[in-house]
């Protein structure tokens, strides 16, 4: 991580995906992502410029098996990159959260970075796939992104019938989440805990 900026740059490579992951938390919502399935490009860009992080994602797997691999293993990379770039978590508010709409489908996003992973994913798809993306996955993801960041992770679905609309509104709700949670608060001198340590 950066001394001044919060910014990280993780790496993972295993016989089944080579992946390496750049971001800013302080960005401006600039995207950069190439992982061979075109749905996750489409969730980790909107990710990216609804959170205003600037996201650099490079990833190659075995998407000749499936989409599990590959997806599972980019969120604990964005999990990991997301919580060295966080820090000691000095001045920030730690929690998050944000309703967010799209068209019919509504969801709920609530962070904590309270360095105890937890994931409760209340959502439910009613087609398989979305493109090459195996809607299986959607939960494997976020459960990845949480359990690699220390996060505790709440997805709520209020609304949808689209699963289109569905799953674009977890990865935007989340993006907004953690904006919110990332925030510096200037009344936050040390860390929010009662403990003195998150």
């Amino acid at each position: 991580m950066s001394e001044n900026k919060r910014v990280s740059k993780i790496s993972r490579k295993t016989k089944e995906t080579d992946i390496t992951i750049e971001i800013d938390l302080d960005g401006t919502g600039k995207a950069d992502v190439t992982t061979g399935i075109g749905f996750l490009d489409h969730m980790l860009d909107s990710f990216a410029r609804h959170g205003l992080f600037d996201l650099k994602v490079r990833a190659v797997g075995d998407i000749h098996v499936d989409s599990h691999h590959l997806i599972e293993d980019t969120g604990i990379v964005l999990g990991e990159a997301i919580r060295e770039a966080v820090g000691d978590k000095k001045g920030i508010k730690r929690y998050g959260y944000f309703i967010l709409p799209m068209d019919e489908a509504l969801v709920l996003s609530a962070v904590d970075l309270s360095d105890r992973p937890y994931l409760v994913f209340d959502v439910h798809f009613s087609t398989p796939s979305m493109g090459d993306y195996d809607t299986q996955m959607v939960r494997e993801f976020f459960y990845a992104v949480s359990y690699s960041a220390r996060m505790n992770l709440h997805l709520r679905q209020l609304s949808g019938d689209n699963d289109h609309h569905i799953c674009e509104a977890c990865y935007k709700s989340f993006a907004k989440a953690l904006m919110g949670a990332v925030e510096k608060n200037p009344r936050i001198d040390d860390v929010l805990s009662t403990k003195g340590k998150i």
